[in-house]
């Protein structure tokens, strides 16, 4: 007896190899038979027409607050995602003592895009241990999510306050890799850290893992050598690589004996960002002459940023921005109206930065406003309005964020969306160099909408431009990177595996307009997008997605180091 089969289904294992016409029998959270299945279930779904593959695995999120006041966390397994690992870029919150709950807390809000009266009112704060944490949400969650281990975090438990602007003693170091070892025992991935320039605290100033040394880095990745199943994960800089910061990921790598994986790569072909992509991706090859194994991630959809006034974030990472946009609302927006700091800001926005790009203010476009006076300007963007009007186009955008309480929605232009993009896209990730990722879905609520990355690449791929085999692409967000964080028995659609399987409709697969959701814990919005064409979900057997909509079922297992993961020495 199956608790489900599907029947008729066209199944793509996840392997790469060819979809054959099969049924899947489940029984007991796992794949029991694929083939001709005899027998009877408690459910069958009839997926004639249809395609059957594993679940999808995102091994870049930050749905570590979330996982507390929404335990679907939505909208990931809507676009087929039935495994998530969080806890990257060093912004965990646990471990845990109370005395520092207040600046993660703050810290998550300004790095992260989570707002901060939803960290206050949806999540409890009330663990010590790595392991405490982790047993909370044991049994609570629709999908299985496994967590890093945050730097900023262990930074801030051992060292206070003397985390932001000093670097560890040695007896400060040996207690950070005594917690992080502790951490990692209990179920913690392995270790994440960031040198990322817009990784800000909520006082302006670089955030704790910012401040560490070399030898800090190096001596905090070697501890995952001790830990079977673990991995590195980094953002060693914004832009073009240094030399040092080369060596570095690729010595950080080989004292772990673990693949370290960076984001971004950003897909562009800009012949400027092709040389910088080219540098960045000969990190790999370095580190592999020299003993480690350096993964990029890189997201498989074009990239629309919308920008925020109010909470800063990329705007900081801005030549001499970092400071002001960490000032109170009321601060900024008194600097703002001033003529001469605002002439003062918008020249140092000009200056070097990697993201210098953001000051081309005549690109923006206005979306989301909150005043009348500013209805007009909706769907417009700010060189129009500043032609039409003949004022300076700074001038504009201050003016329409002042007249918002810096609310307004600045949205960059949608570049990365043709033909020659979209090609240059599947060229890099058939790189072995590379790995489908870097989403971030769970932060950046108010900023990015890329949790719908693997829908958007499955329609642009597959359905529409014809890049890319199905069996291709399903691999590339199965398979491949369950085996780069060792995880055991998932990705893949195997007898013994578990059971996590998405019921794919590939003339429909399409990415839904992004909206703004009213339903983060205290009063606060996010940006919201669901898709088309996943008739069913399952995880563990139980299915969590039916035509779109969630289930009351909630699968999902927590992805502890040596237990769900293995194998990932280099």
């Amino acid at each position: 007896m199956y608790d489900v089969i599907i029947r008729n289904g066209s199944v793509i294992d996840g392997t790469g190899a060819p979809a054959r016409p099969a049924d899947v029998g489940i029984a007991d959270g796992k794949v029991a038979t694929i083939g001709t299945v005899d027998g009877d279930a408690a459910r069958t779904i009839d997926a004639t027409g249809k395609l059957v593959t594993p679940g999808f695995i995102d091994i870049h999120t930050h749905y570590d607050a979330q996982a507390h006041w929404d335990t679907t966390l939505s909208p990931s397994p809507l676009h087929g995602i039935t495994t998530v690992i969080a806890g990257n870029c060093g912004f965990t919150i646990a471990p845990l003592r109370q005395e520092h709950g207040d600046y993660l807390m703050r810290m998550l809000s300004r790095v992260e895009g989570m707002p901060l009266e939803s960290l206050q009112h949806g999540v409890p704060w009330n663990w010590n241990s790595f392991g405490d944490w982790l047993d909370q949400l044991e049994g609570t969650l629709s999908i299985n999510t496994g967590f890093m281990v945050g730097h900023s975090a262990i930074r801030r438990l051992v060292m206070g306050e003397r985390s932001v602007g000093n670097q560890a003693t040695p007896a400060e170091l040996d207690a950070m890799k005594q917690l992080l070892g502790e951490s990692i025992a209990e179920g913690g991935l392995g270790f994440s850290s960031s040198w990322a320039t817009t990784h800000n605290d909520p006082n302006g100033q670089p955030v704790p893992s910012r401040h560490a040394s070399e030898h800090e880095m190096v001596e905090l990745s070697s501890v995952c050598s001790e830990f079977d199943g673990t991995s590195l994960e980094f953002i060693p800089a914004v832009g073009r690589f240094s030399d040092d910061a080369i060596d570095l990921i690729s010595r950080m790598s080989a004292a772990a004996n673990r693949p370290l994986n960076w984001n971004l790569i950003a897909v562009s072909t800009s012949p400027r960002q092709i040389e910088v992509m080219e540098h960045n991706l000969a990190a790999s090859d370095y580190a592999a002459s020299h003993g480690g194994k350096v993964i990029a991630l890189t997201v498989p959809c074009a990239i629309q940023t919308r920008l925020s006034f109010q909470s800063g974030f990329v705007l900081d990472a801005l030549n001499g921005w970092r400071e002001p946009m960490a000032l109170p609302d009321d601060e900024k927006m008194a600097l703002l109206a001033d003529p001469e700091q605002r002439r003062e800001l918008n020249e140092l926005a000009q200056g070097p930065s990697p993201l210098r790009g953001v000051a081309k203010w005549h690109h923006l476009t206005v979306g989301e406003v909150f005043s009348d006076d500013n209805t007009p300007y909706q769907g417009r963007t700010i060189g129009e309005i500043a032609e039409e009007e003949n004022r300076d186009t700074f001038d504009v955008v201050c003016d329409i964020v002042l007249d918002d309480d810096l609310q307004t929605g600045l949205y960059t232009p949608l570049r990365g969306d043709d033909d020659d993009t979209w090609a240059l896209r599947r060229d890099v990730w058939r790189d072995e160099r590379t790995m489908l990722g870097g989403t971030d879905a769970g932060a950046h609520l108010d900023l990015l909408a890329t949790f719908n990355a693997t829908t958007a690449m499955l329609e642009n791929a597959c359905a529409t431009r014809d890049l890319l085999s199905w069996e291709e692409a399903v691999h590339l967000i199965s398979d491949a990177p369950a085996q780069m964080y060792g995880i055991k028995n998932r990705g893949r659609l195997e007898e013994g595996y578990y059971a996590d399987v998405n019921v794919i409709d590939a003339d429909r697969i399409g990415v839904r307009p992004t909206e703004i959701r009213h339903d983060l814990p205290g009063g606060a919005w996010r940006l919201y997008g669901t898709a088309d064409g996943y008739d069913h979900v399952l995880c563990n057997g139980a299915e969590i997605v039916r035509n779109g909509e969630f289930t009351d079922a909630r699968p999902g297992r927590m992805v502890r180091s040596g237990s769900e993961t293995s194998g990932t020495s280099i």
